[in-house]
């Protein structure tokens, strides 16, 4: 695709600057890697443990909460496709919104993201450590803690392609446990399979214990809260741009399959759920694959199970130390970090960003023995986290607005233009306006929601003090010229 001509001579420079110091990243990632990191990306921890609280919450209706969600997200997901093929010089969406809103949208956006990741990594380094005392419950929980964080270092220090196996082998291990639970599911309602006096699994369960919107609509407003957080990381595709092979072909496959991954994922593994066991039968302190399996006759679900949850951890942990390595390269290359996390390694690893991101993996060691303050903490916090993820996904079709409006030749020549174009994102943007409304509806998530406005408010001082540099303030003025000759160009092909 055309366009390079369209990036920022600043950001250009500064890339050539470190090209010239360093190589660049390797494009590494085949379509096998792509496929499965949007797998893993899609299929969150949530879904293993979380879905027992968002049943419990919207009965049978959560099957249409995440059908809408996954919907509204794929749509996010095809304008960052569109805008990351147009030109094949962008890393990641970071790099597409200082192009296209500013330095200050490439600032925040790669910050919050990175973030985002290392709060979820926080928290998963936390719950690995409590789910390894299942085998092992007289170890201090310092110990997997440690160990957890030097194995992410290990997987991710060697190559990209390393990486890439283990978080195929990781995706795997969640797809296997979710297609085994709809083929035993199947099973047990073909043969109606009884778990007591008048339970029988059946399809029926679905709408027979008060329909499918059983707790009204504020219960169906409140499963949209709750399974938001379960789709944070579907855009990890978008930071594996730099160095996936053959972008054009294996970045739209990819985006493309998120739809079906969805509908067999978690609307298969829901229907499953719910029509196996009664949804007042679930539980929110516990996870219904468990129960399922349990019921299934199956002595060790347990351990299976816990050892899926502990994969699917891992995995999180995993893509979140990746992601953040790279945003904050990718933010060292534009002047928005330290220069010293723009080096590579001979591997073409960026290990100085891998390392700083991981040291601050070590606060979940430090948490480990806070006491009983932590699960309200960490439901605090990573609800902060899913509100960030939120900034992210608008600041993407913010800049899709900004790309239509200031180059709508590269829109016309894009072979992978998103569906709808302007009216689904605003659509999409007036559905996280919802999101955010429901997130007032609950005390807890309310709390996230006051608290939220203090990171920004940070980040917005720490750039009040990095744009008067010399360096920004030439990003700036260039930004502002590049932008004022691009719309000249828009007035003159209009009245052309």
């Amino acid at each position: 695709m055309s366009g390079s001509s369209t990036r920022p001579s600043s950001t250009a420079q500064s890339a050539a600057v470190s090209s010239s110091k360093d190589p660049d990243l390797s494009r590494s990632l085949s379509s096998r890697h792509i496929q499965l990191l949007a797998i893993g990306g899609a299929i969150g921890t949530g879904l293993f443990m979380g879905s027992g609280k968002t049943i419990s919450v919207a009965g049978p209706s959560v099957i249409f909460v995440y059908m809408i969600i996954g919907f509204m997200l794929y749509f996010v997901m095809r304008a960052m496709g569109e805008l990351l093929l147009s030109n094949l010089e962008y890393k990641s969406f970071s790099d597409f919104a200082a192009d296209l809103l500013g330095p200050w949208a490439g600032f925040f956006t790669g910050w919050t993201y990175w973030f985002c990741w290392v709060v979820t990594g926080i928290a998963d380094v936390v719950a690995i450590a409590h789910y390894v005392t299942y085998w092992w419950a007289s170890a201090p929980l310092w110990i997997p803690a440690l160990a957890c964080i030097a194995l992410l270092l290990a997987l991710n220090l060697p190559t990209v392609r390393a990486f890439g196996e283990t978080e195929f082998w990781f995706a795997l291990i969640k797809i296997v446990a979710i297609m085994t639970l709809i083929v035993v599911g199947l099973v047990m309602i073909l043969t109606r399979f009884s778990s007591g006096p008048g339970e029988e699994a059946s399809f029926g369960n679905l709408w027979e214990n008060g329909g499918f919107f059983p707790t009204g609509p504020m219960g169906f407003v409140a499963g949209f809260q709750i399974a938001v957080f379960a789709f944070v990381g579907i855009e990890l595709v978008g930071t594996a741009a730099a160095e996936t092979k053959d972008p054009t072909k294996n970045l739209p496959k990819a985006i493309n399959s998120i739809p079906l991954r969805i509908m067999l994922f978690y609307v298969g593994a829901l229907v499953i759920l719910m029509s196996v066991i009664p949804w007042t039968d679930f539980s929110a302190d516990e996870s219904p694959f468990v129960g399922m399996f349990t019921l299934a006759g199956l002595g060790t679900a347990a351990a299976v199970v816990n050892f899926v949850v502990l994969t699917s951890a891992a995995s999180s942990a995993n893509s979140g130390i990746y992601s953040t390595s790279r945003m904050v390269y990718g933010l060292a290359r534009d002047g928005d970090a330290p220069n010293a996390f723009s080096r590579l390694s001979r591997r073409k690893v960026p290990q100085n960003a891998l390392f700083f991101s991981c040291t601050f993996l070590l606060a979940g060691v430090v948490l480990l023995y806070a006491g009983e303050s932590v699960s309200a903490a960490f439901t605090l916090v990573t609800t902060i986290s899913a509100l960030c993820f939120m900034f992210v996904w608008t600041i993407i079709l913010f800049s899709y607005l900004a790309y239509r409006r200031r180059r709508p030749h590269l829109h016309e020549e894009s072979t992978f233009k998103l569906p709808g174009g302007r009216v689904m994102v605003y659509v999409v943007l007036a559905f996280f306006v919802f999101i955010v409304w429901a997130l007032t509806t609950q005390p807890d998530t309310l709390m996230a929601l006051l608290v939220t406005p203090i990171w920004f408010a940070l980040l917005g001082g720490a750039y009040a003090l990095l744009r008067r540099t010399p360096l920004h303030q030439a990003r700036v003025a260039e930004y502002n010229s590049m932008a004022a000759g691009e719309r000249e160009a828009v007035k003159a092909l209009n009245r052309g």
